[in-house]
């Protein structure tokens, strides 16, 4: 078992760090044109809600409090988003906005590389298309 200070919430930065990246991400998915199409237009209008789930989802997979299973049960990420088409394209826009969004942030290099590996994993399993 990994000491809480290891984990990768905690070498963040906890909470706010965790909000920081979450609130850069749809910053930049929303503002930038790139991400658009297909990523921007399968999210609603209103970010309010995506942010958070991202947020209480992230702190617990990234080793922090389980906010999200405490609120919501378990994440069953295929399942809760099956109604959302993930292909090739979502994936690699998802993937390239969080990467902008984590070294904006200021993420150390070794962190980098490890959030990389572990969200490229997530982003692969979450295709549905």
């Amino acid at each position: 078992m990994s000491e809480p200070e290891s984990t990768p919430y905690a070498r963040l930065g906890g909470e706010e760090a965790v909000r920081n990246l979450v609130n850069r991400f749809y910053d930049l998915m929303d503002s930038d044109a790139q991400w658009q199409t297909p990523l921007r237009d399968i999210h609603a209008k209103d970010l309010s809600e995506s942010r958070e789930k991202l947020f209480l989802f992230l702190s617990g997979w990234l080793g922090g409090p389980d906010l999200y299973v405490q609120r919501f049960g378990h994440p069953r990420l295929r399942a809760r988003h099956a109604s959302v088409p993930v292909d090739d394209q979502a994936r690699d826009q998802w993937m390239a906005c969080m990467l902008q969004a984590m070294h904006e942030v200021g993420i150390e290099p070794e962190l980098y590389d490890h959030l990389q590996g572990a969200f490229q994993r997530t982003a692969d399993f979450m295709r549905n298309r």
